[in-house]
């Protein structure tokens, strides 16, 4: 009797357990298909408005103008890729090696608490607060200037956080008995991060890379406060050159405007015609941050078809 009455028992919990499984993924779906839908809703709506802009081709080749016809986004779309890519390229390995090193290979003790805390929190901090930063640090410190090196580095620092966590997360899950099998063939503890934990951790990291420059690459606050300009009329000397060495620097010491802040100024404007303008730059800029996605969600997949 008492078997039965537990057998029964288990049997009620287990179909509890089950209807709570439906009812959670239930709501989440609701929530994912809420979520999809406004944000289709707001890129239609923008489509619509900005697509007499969006079909002219003088809209990505000119620069910003007086005139809502005549007006580009050149410039600002030119700065947004030069400053993504000083953002990719400081922060990327940064973080994957400061992740790794906070899961791998620090210490456990009072420091690495402390640094494990910071770490999560400064993943919440305003973004204006790196602005801040920036131009007391970079700017007046180190004298850099408003320059894309500058706002590289700052956007690098905004994203650090959310690349940390999501390296140790990435590592955190790999199983030990992976480690425990690189150990016993022969390997030293570099070799079995770098050969095993790394490339099974690579998924998960390239995930908070991209949520890391998806949010950079909307980012107005940390810019403005540095100095970015609203308007301009030239582009930076071209990072690759003819002449040998082929590759040039003088791009990182000049100065520059993003897709956020031209999107700004021009939905401050009165006219009518420039909140047109700044609508087909807000599906340029969900276009280009959709490729990036898609790109790194890309490699993602073409990486675990390696391993496997």
């Amino acid at each position: 009797m008492n078997a039965a009455n537990n057998c029964k028992t288990l049997e009620q919990i287990v179909s509890a357990n089950k209807r709570i499984d439906v009812v959670m993924a239930s709501l989440g779906i609701l929530v994912l298909m809420v979520a999809s839908a406004m944000l289709i809703g707001v890129f239609v709506d923008l489509l619509t408005s900005g697509w007499p802009r969006l079909i002219s081709s003088e809209f990505y080749t000119n620069f910003p103008s007086r005139h809502p016809e005549k007006a580009g986004i050149l410039s600002a779309m030119t700065g947004t890729s030069l400053v993504m890519l000083v953002t990719a390229v400081v922060a990327i390995p940064l973080g994957v090696a400061a992740g790794l090193y906070l899961e791998e290979y620090a210490p456990r003790n009072w420091l690495t608490d402390i640094i494990e805390i910071n770490v999560s929190n400064l993943a919440g901090v305003p973004s204006i607060i790196y602005g801040l930063l920036a131009l007391g640090l970079f700017v007046h410190t180190f004298a850099l200037g408003e320059t894309i090196l500058t706002a590289g580095l700052v956007l690098a620092l905004l994203i650090l956080p959310v690349i940390i966590v999501s390296t140790r997360e990435a590592v955190r899950g790999i199983p030990r008995d992976l480690r425990e099998a690189a150990y016993g063939l022969g390997a030293d503890k570099w070799q079995a991060v770098r050969m095993y934990v790394l490339p099974a951790a690579r998924p998960g990291i390239l995930t908070g890379v991209i949520v890391g420059l998806a949010r950079a690459i909307g980012e107005a606050a940390p810019v403005i406060t540095i100095g970015a300009l609203t308007f301009i009329a030239f582009l930076p000397p071209s990072p690759i050159q003819a002449e040998a060495p082929f590759i040039n620097f003088e791009w990182l010491s000049s100065p520059f405007t993003v897709m956020p802040i031209q999107l700004f100024n021009w939905v401050s404007r009165p006219q009518a015609e420039f909140h047109i303008n700044a609508a087909a730059t807000g599906v340029v800029l969900m276009a280009m941050t959709l490729a990036m996605n898609a790109l790194a969600i890309y490699i993602r997949l073409r990486l675990r078809r390696h391993d496997r």
